[in-house]
């Protein structure tokens, strides 16, 4: 109970506080009124770098400014363009071979020049120490003086080939005689690995991956781009490569020789290719100075500085530039004119269009919140159009008309598919009007809009599949691109460069209104609890599990629910009530009674009644029961605000009179309290509501006529509607008594086509008047008559056992 009083003054302020209508109005034009113009203060403040801007600031006029950053960034961005500029030396090579050979070509001489001193040497000293033969030991002596004499040549081999080398390799070097096949191996590692190239630094060079460098010969001076970097060879992998390149030329070579050739190989070595920093930074300050500034035309209305941003150099110089080319501050009075009228727009719609409409609601300002929540929504899209560079797909392209592609019909859509046409036709209008003052178009972007608008209501007034929404959107989309096309030729705009344009984007807006419209509807559905046709349709099919469960267990029941469906269904159509809302209501308006079956009579088997040993106030608390079960099974099942509510009111605060009677003959009529055999009510707050508590009313009353003739039939629907009238059970819906007069027409006309008589199958093979026989083989006797009592005579019927009875 505390719980209910809680939500009580939340239900009333949703209902019918008139604080909550004015606020949304204010929320809705304050909105509005930003979009259409955000400086609403005339900017007098000037700013510093850091500071946090308190307003919005806005261009008052077009002028130039130059932005140093993108200027600089431009810079930057032809610098880092500028590839780095590497040498190649092919020199390097040439000079390293000609030295070796030039080396070894020198001490070859002299070598061979030592050996003829040497041998003369011989000759002229015969008496030599003998060998172990007794010969001259001439070999000896004439090494131990050549290594010596060639020693003394060592220098000179350093210095033409401009290396250090130990005397234990210069002797290796002797001892093969200088061998011309030395220098040639030499040359031939060394070739290969300069030929790829080898640079002196190659983690710089690694760092130009990704633009890659630009190669030139020093020699030539023609140039290359070169992408593939990780080709060339640093120092250390040149050294390593030099064995890998001459194992297999030296292979079988005696392994001290090999070793110093490697070593040779190694140390001649010298990096080919190098980082020219001088011509690098030479083209990068050529780019850099050819770069020019980068000036922003900012347009009138153009978004300076942002309310709570901390203002930046750029922002500074925009915003100083603009004081200082204006004369005056323009102080946007019109604002404040925009604003109001579009309170009049509103406030107008309201009170003559809309009011009547919404008397009868339960929750009148929530449907305003969601009138303006879709408003609000829409403005904002709107807005953004407008900073959408171009404005291709939302705004406009130079010299046409606004808003060609912005889906402003799916406001209408959305609003059509809950509340009706003829709400989204005041809907549409004033979004129209706040549109086209956003996009400060003229009257052909507001025709354009409304058109657009009230077609789209049109078209999805009997939406009852989601496939609609979207055939809408693309007939939208038609219809927007023929207006697109008349208004650009009205305009005298139209030319084979806007026909694209005017083809493409307005379709393009159309279809994306009916997309939108199809996403948002189960979002509104589940924020606002509406219930569309579309979700109605889906819970109308009896095969829904909550209905198939009814059938099964509670058979009177679903069978009283589907006529009661059919009753309310055909007299909403005459009454300009929701058809499919009032039969979907009829059908759901009972489940409660799954939960104890069998103490309703309609689903009592044998003529055993449960309430015959309970007491009144107890069968009457199970009855009531049947309400607040109702509501509970139908919020499980997610059946919709709309169907619990009618679940809530199908019986208003109506009096059981049966068991109420039956407990005042059982005790003194005083001590028995009339509000403990009512239900609690509410009354029905709508039509479907209340053409649910009459068919649930006159379908059970005529389940007890004995003779249900058309005026027994007629008489007992003029008879409970009356009562039901009286009680006040009807103070509360929209119902009128030429409704009421409709409501019993179409009730009399289903109850009649429901209990209407058969005529009589004759079992005789004669019919009554005896001229014509009965010239059907079915009707015709295969066995003589059995004996039958003198009742079944008279009604002309034989005494058989009945079907489905044991």
């Amino acid at each position: 109970m505390i719980r209910e009083r809680k939500k009580e003054p939340i239900q009333n302020l949703l209902a019918t506080s008139a604080t909550v209508r004015w606020s949304l109005l204010f929320l809705i034009v304050l909105i509005f009124t930003i979009a259409l113009y955000p400086e609403l203060v005339v900017q007098k403040q000037r700013y510093q770098i850091g500071d946090v801007a308190k307003k919005d600031v806005k261009a008052s006029e077009d002028f130039f400014i130059e932005d140093k950053d993108a200027t600089q960034n431009h810079r930057d961005q032809a610098i880092n363009d500028v590839r780095a500029v590497y040498d190649f030396n092919p020199r390097i090579l040439k000079n390293t071979t000609h030295r070796l050979n030039d080396a070894f070509a020198l001490v070859r001489t002299q070598y061979e020049q030592e050996l003829e001193k040497s041998a003369n040497q011989m000759e002229i000293q015969p008496n030599s120490l003998p060998d172990e033969e007794g010969k001259p030991d001439l070999e000896n002596f004439q090494s131990v003086s050549l290594e010596k004499r060639m020693l003394e040549k060592k220098n000179l081999f350093e210095e033409r080939i401009g290396l250090s080398i130990s005397e234990g390799a210069f002797l290796i070097l002797m001892k093969n005689e200088f061998t011309t096949e030395i220098p040639r191996l030499i040359t031939n590692i060394i070739s290969q690995l300069l030929t790829t190239g080898v640079v002196a630094n190659k983690e710089i060079l690694l760092k130009e991956v990704d633009k890659g460098i630009t190669l030139r010969n020093v020699v030539t001076l023609t140039e290359a781009h070169v992408l593939s970097l990780k080709q060339f060879y640093g120092p250390d992998q040149a050294k390593a490569m030099v064995r890998v390149i001459g194992d297999p030329l030296l292979k079988g070579m005696d392994y001290a020789l090999l070793n110093l050739i490697v070593d040779l190989s190694q140390r001649l070595l010298r990096p080919n290719i190098t980082l020219n920093s001088h011509e690098t930074e030479a083209r990068r300050k050529i780019a850099d100075e050819s770069v020019k500034p980068v000036l922003y035309m900012i347009k009138k209305g153009e978004m300076l500085l942002r309310e709570g941003e901390r203002v930046t150099p750029l922002q500074l110089r925009k915003i100083d530039a603009m004081v200082d080319q204006a004369q005056t501050h323009r102080v946007p009075l019109a604002s404040s004119a925009a604003a109001a009228l579009l309170t009049i727009i509103l406030v107008i719609q309201y009170r003559v269009r809309l009011v009547d409409k919404m008397k009868g609601s339960n929750f009148a300002n929530k449907d305003l919140l969601f009138f303006s929540c879709i408003m609000v929504a829409f403005i904002v899209l709107v807005k953004f159009s407008t900073t959408v560079p171009d404005g291709w797909f939302f705004g406009r392209p130079p010299s046409l008309p606004t808003g060609f592609g912005i889906p402003l019909a799916a406001g209408a859509m959305v609003v059509c598919l809950f509340k009706g046409q003829e709400i989204a036709l005041i809907f549409s209008l004033a979004l129209a009007v706040c549109a086209t003052m956003v996009l400060q178009g003229g009257l052909e972007t507001f025709i354009y809009f409304i058109i657009s608008c009230t077609m789209a209501s049109w078209w999805l007034q009997d939406c009852r599949e989601r496939k609609i929404i979207i055939k809408t959107g693309a007939k939208i989309g038609l219809l927007n691109t023929l207006l697109a096309t008349v208004i650009n030729i009205y305009l005298g705009n139209a030319s084979w460069g806007t026909l694209p344009f005017d083809l493409v984007v307005p379709f393009i807006g159309g279809v994306v209104a009916g997309i939108i419209t199809v996403g948002i509807a189960p979002v509104i559905e589940i924020l606002f609890r509406y219930t569309t046709d579309i979700t109605l349709l889906e819970l109308a099919n009896l095969d829904q599990p909550i209905l198939r469960k009814l059938m099964l267990e509670a058979p009177g029941t679903y069978h009283h629910s589907v006529v009661v469906g059919s009753l309310v269904e055909a007299a909403a159509a005459d009454i300009g009530a929701s058809p499919i809302l009032a039969k979907v209501c009829g059908y759901y308006h009972d489940i409660g009674k799954l939960k104890n079956p069998l103490y309703f009579i309609e689903n009592q088997l044998g003529g055993k009644n449960r309430h015959d040993k309970l007491a009144p106030s107890m069968s009457a608390l199970i009855l009531i029961a049947h309400v607040k079960n109702g509501v509970e099974i139908a919020r499980k099942n997610k059946l919709g605000q709309t169907i619990i509510d009618t679940i809530q009111q199908h019986h208003g605060s109506s009096l059981i009179s049966y068991f109420y009677e039956k407990a005042k003959t059982i005790k003194d009529e005083k001590s028995v309290n009339i509000d403990d055999f009512r239900y609690p009510g509410p009354l029905p707050q709508t039509k479907e509501a209340a053409l649910v508590m009459l068919a649930d009313v006159v379908e059970a009353a005529s389940r007890t006529l004995s003779n249900p003739t058309p005026s027994r039939i007629q008489g007992m629907v003029h008879k409970l509607i009356n009562k039901v009238f009286s009680d006040g059970q009807l103070d509360h819906c929209e119902l009128t008594l030429k409704d009421l007069h409709h409501i019993a027409k179409s009730f009399n006309k289903i109850l009649n086509g429901i209990h209407h008589h058969r005529i009589e199958y004759l079992e005789n093979s004669n019919i009554v008047s005896g001229k014509t026989k009965n010239g059907s083989v079915d009707r015709k006797q295969t066995k003589s008559p059995q004996p039958a009592d003198e009742k079944d005579r008279e009604d002309g019927q034989t005494n058989i056992r009945r079907l489905g009875i044991s």
